[in-house]
């Protein structure tokens, strides 16, 4: 068998943790391990955090590649991606904001858990979105799990730049202070009981859209991502150019199955919506 590529992780440690909301928990990342992260061109920055199987010695220096290749796959670290919301690199630290809903999942009560002086590994950042200057107008959209690229990216507009945000949570409690140098009209839809991003899809078709280029930053629940994409690519006729837009969860899965069926979901959504509509 081939060496898989060396896949070195970085290496942090929590250095505080706050609570923003009832459900949104702020990790904070620092030490020396963060001096040889390169990130800052983008605001959707992510990281791949892994969390050590119990009772698994791993290889030292911690590489997912050598960890691959060399012990059983059921003792892999398991793997979560996250928005990275802050990147300050003169001290340096890392903020990452979690999504906890109790005892459920991996990554969310480790981080409700989570103490000074804890390790933190993880892979990235990669990204790839950023506010262009040249657009007319931005429209960000997202649920829960795309608030903090959302608020980066509010962080990161040009000056004056015209916004419209549209952010779905489950209720006023998790609304936060998000900072803004545009000329932004941030929307809080209060989802209740309602189905993740109906209200979202509603208040998208419901905008009267400004003149102009716009550019989109649409992500969240892929169900509704989906939706969205549709409306802005085949009804409205939007190029690839102009958004940015992905699913970063899927109802019924955890993350492990939804990457592993998101190029499959990816490339039906891609074929259905390249396809042109019957007049």
């Amino acid at each position: 068998m081939a060496n898989r590529p060396a896949r070195p992780a970085h290496e942090g440690l929590v250095t505080r943790v706050e609570q923003l909301t009832p459900h949104m928990v702020r990790v904070v990342v620092g030490g020396e391990g963060l001096t040889r992260i390169t990130a800052g061109q983008f605001t959707d920055h992510y990281i791949k955090v892994l969390f050590p199987q119990p009772g698994v010695d791993y290889p030292e220096p911690f590489d997912m590649g050598v960890i691959r290749e060399t012990l059983p796959r059921e003792t892999w670290p398991v793997v979560r991606t996250y928005t990275v919301r802050k990147w300050l690199p003169e001290v340096p630290e890392l903020w990452v904001d979690f999504v906890v809903h109790g005892t459920e999942g991996i990554a969310g009560p480790w981080a409700a858990q989570a103490q000074p002086g804890d390790p933190v590994r993880f892979m990235g950042p990669g990204g790839g979105y950023v506010p262009s200057a040249d657009a007319a107008w931005h429209l960000l959209a997202g649920d829960e799990s795309a608030l903090p690229a959302i608020a980066a990216a509010l962080e990161g507009m040009p000056d004056g730049a015209l916004v419209r945000a549209f952010i779905e949570i489950d209720g006023p409690d998790e609304e936060q202070k998000l900072e803004t140098a545009a000329d932004a009209e941030i929307t809080w839809l209060h989802r209740g009981g309602r189905p993740v991003g109906e209200a979202l899809v509603e208040a998208v078709r419901g905008l009267a859209f400004p003149e102009g280029q716009l550019q989109a930053f649409v992500h969240g629940e892929a169900t509704f991502v989906r939706e969205l994409r549709r409306f802005l690519r085949v009804e409205l006729g939007l190029g690839l150019d102009q958004l940015s837009i992905s699913g970063y969860w899927r109802r019924g899965m955890n993350e492990d199955g939804w990457q592993s069926s998101k190029r499959e979901w990816n490339e039906q959504v891609e074929q259905e919506q390249e396809t042109p509509a019957a007049v």
